[in-house]
């Protein structure tokens, strides 16, 4: 029940018990003055009040227990809703996570064998391949050198530097993505997949199975000027 209609309950009960009291005292003041044959009458109307006010401490006490109880579900309902708060946290990207995982270093080497390209600089097209390649297999959270990738964050190439989150990175690009290890290592080094690609254009990229890896919490700022929440019908 609402803690507002508690109160309303609590106070009216509370003024019927005063109410019934002044009618008692005005009863036995007019008694003063009144014929002696009323005294049984008043007895009686004393203890009918006398069970009145009774019955009213009992239903004010039930409705403090009442209120003691909603305010153990209104606490439960902040807890309930703090879970619910950390996991959209964790989800935006807005808070630090860790567990298993694989660590990339991806940085220039030299050109595969079959190749006459020179080893080539590596590009923000490089790394977004290998950030949805990792998502793709699976990765629930991914930094490049300690920028944390979320829904608003940006991988572009600026002069000579990567700029991720608006901070410019150089090589070598340390990435860390948290899923299962053995599957995201399997994917990125599929035969003619990413790293394979990657080789032959001489981009080096060493990777590790990680038992736990940290990632930070995306810094940057989240603005919708334009994007409004749909109401449901």
């Amino acid at each position: 029940m609402n803690r507002t209609f508690f109160f309303s309950i609590t106070f009216a009960t509370i003024v019927l018990g005063v109410m019934l009291g002044f009618q008692f005292r005005t009863t036995s003041a007019s008694n003063d003055v009144g014929p002696r044959d009323r005294e049984q009458e008043l007895a009686l109307e004393k203890k009918n009040l006398v069970e009145d006010l009774y019955k009213l401490q009992m239903e004010i006490s039930e409705l403090s227990t009442k209120l003691d109880q909603a305010g153990i579900g209104q606490r439960e309902a902040d807890e309930a809703l703090e879970r619910e708060l950390a996991k959209i946290r964790r989800f935006a990207g807005l808070s630090s996570v860790s567990g298993p995982g694989v660590e990339l270093v991806v940085q220039p080497g030299q050109a595969g064998l079959s190749t006459v390209n020179a080893p080539r600089d590596i590009t923000d097209e490089h790394l977004l391949k290998m950030v949805n390649e990792l998502y793709s297999a699976g990765s629930e959270a991914i930094a490049i050198n300690g920028q944390r990738i979320a829904a608003t964050s940006e991988i572009r190439l600026a002069g000579k530097h990567i700029n991720v989150n608006g901070t410019p990175l150089s090589p070598p690009y340390h990435i860390i993505a948290i899923g299962n290890a053995s599957v995201l290592k399997s994917r990125l080094e599929l035969k003619d997949g990413l790293v394979d690609i990657l080789s032959e254009f001489g981009i080096s990229v060493e990777i590790q199975e990680k038992d736990e890896v940290a990632i930070p919490a995306f810094t940057g700022g989240l603005f919708f000027d334009y994007a409004k929440p749909v109401k449901e019908n």
